[in-house]
């Protein structure tokens, strides 16, 4: 077992590397000095793990959350990057914490072996995944910061998967159910690529990665996918690509929909949701959501993107009762 180990960062900020096997771990960071301060703290691949928090002058507090950590980092491997994996420069073995923010006010960072946690498995695609390359982000990457001590994100999104190749592969699926214990959370966002997927297939697919959750003694969810952003004349995201319909017609959030109310799996409506967001932010303004002016692309999310759907994600899991109101920062 991994004895817990202690740094103190300098005060400007600085990035910790511990020297720890992959699992899971309890971290506790002591924030505040003798000025005022206003600190966040990264992890592993481009993820958000405590918010910034904001100390008075002289104040001292402490801010604990629990991390997956994991060899490599970043998206799982896939067959076709020979094995490697999508990981950046943040990858590699152990936990590597970065500590930012206005004015970084770090005073210590203390990680330890964390006992029996709930673990939220993250089954998804490049707009969920740890993007390794700024300025892309998925929102798994921002949805840990929302959790205390006591609940882990466990990011297996990966760039480009459809239902197809997320269950073929045996890096992907299978290594979910064979890490996931009872009772764990698998949120199953996959849609974005599945443009040659029949309706019959993709519902069979989605249906085999329920079964394949429950059959562990896991809880699935059905996440509908985010809306890309693509505006038709009427001002509204009412068309076949903003709202995942392929061109074979299939509706892919409304196949999710159907299978969750068929076996009577949660649903989160991200689909929904961030429509909702989307259009009551306008044409214009919510393209800050999406990388349409960095990179013309107008279906993966920005940063500030990103945290607003992980927002939502969060939202969704606390109304519908998934995560102990406790578990929530």
């Amino acid at each position: 077992m991994q004895h817990a180990t202690t740094v103190t960062p300098a005060p400007s900020g600085t990035a910790c590397h511990f020297d720890v096997e992959p699992g899971t771990y309890d971290v506790e960071v002591r924030l505040g000095g003798g000025a005022a301060g206003s600190t966040r703290v990264g992890g592993g691949a481009r993820r958000a793990l405590l918010p910034e928090t904001v100390t008075a002058p002289g104040e001292r507090v402490t801010r604990c959350f629990t991390v997956n950590v994991r060899d490599p980092e970043g998206e799982p491997a896939r067959p076709d990057d020979g094995g490697a994996g999508a990981t950046g420069s943040d990858g590699g073995p152990g936990l590597n914490l970065h500590v930012g923010g206005s004015d970084p006010a770090p005073a210590g960072i203390r990680v330890s072996p964390a006992g029996r946690t709930l673990q939220v498995f993250l089954v998804g695609d490049s707009t969920v995944c740890d993007q390794a390359r700024a300025p892309y982000t998925g929102w798994g990457q921002q949805l840990p910061q929302h959790f205390h001590r006591g609940l882990s994100v466990a990011n297996y999104a990966s760039s480009g998967e459809s239902t197809v190749s997320y269950l073929e592969n045996p890096l992907l699926f299978a290594t979910v159910l064979g890490l996931m214990r009872e009772d764990d959370l698998v949120l199953v966002q996959l849609a974005h690529n599945d443009k040659t997927t029949g309706a019959t297939t993709y519902r069979a697919n989605l249906e085999a990665l329920v079964d394949g959750v429950r059959r562990r003694g896991g809880r699935p969810v059905l996440v509908t996918p985010v809306v890309r952003h693509a505006f038709g004349p009427d001002g509204t995201l009412d068309n076949d690509t903003a709202l995942l319909v392929n061109a074979l017609g299939v509706d892919h959030p409304g196949v999710i929909r159907s299978v969750a109310a068929a076996h009577g799996v949660p649903l989160i409506d991200l689909t929904a949701a961030s429509r909702a967001v989307v259009e009551s932010w306008g044409a214009e303004l919510s393209r800050s959501l999406y990388l349409c002016d960095e990179e013309q692309d107008h279906t993966h999310t920005s940063e500030q993107g990103a945290t607003v759907y992980a927002d939502l994600v969060r939202a969704e899991l606390l109304a519908l009762g998934l995560v102990p109101r406790h578990l929530f920062r």
